[in-house]
């Protein structure tokens, strides 16, 4: 957790850390996308693999997560929790030294969202390096203590 004042600092800490995959409400789906393909073009373009290997690897990423289900909706289809799956496993696919997860309850706004995204996290831990998530001082009570 990393905890921020207010906006000003929060924009501070992204500034400082512009190396990380991002998981934030500011970088969207590509809409004309379903969830898999949104994954998989990470993989087809950093590391040259073809649709069906990068299509794979986004399929395994959605099977250790528990979201299958949405593999073939696009955007507009996606629930919260859907949509923040789609661009958790967009961010991680390449296996960033660093992830952020920025103001979740932005991304999931009718979720109890500190359970969700820990539960997520731990599904996800033997794909992820570090992780972080970047919320405001005055959502630290909705959190468990650590």
């Amino acid at each position: 957790m990393k905890w921020q004042a207010d906006d000003a600092a929060r924009q501070a800490f992204l500034s400082s850390h512009a190396h990380a995959a991002l998981v934030s409400a500011d970088m969207p789906l590509r809409a004309n996308l379903a969830v898999l393909e949104n994954i998989a073009v990470v993989p087809q373009y950093r590391d040259n693999l073809s649709y069906r290997e990068a299509a794979d690897v986004a399929w395994n990423l959605l099977l250790t997560a528990g979201y299958t289900d949405c593999a073939y909706k696009r955007d507009p289809a996606l629930n919260h929790e859907e949509r923040f799956v789609a661009k958790l496993l967009r961010a991680a696919v390449s296996r960033p030294d660093l992830l952020l997860i920025d103001r979740p309850a932005m991304l999931l706004p009718d979720t109890r969202y500190p359970p969700f995204v820990d539960e997520l996290l731990r599904r996800m831990e033997t794909h992820l390096n570090d992780c972080w998530i970047l919320d405001y001082l005055w959502n630290k009570p909705l959190y468990a203590p650590r």
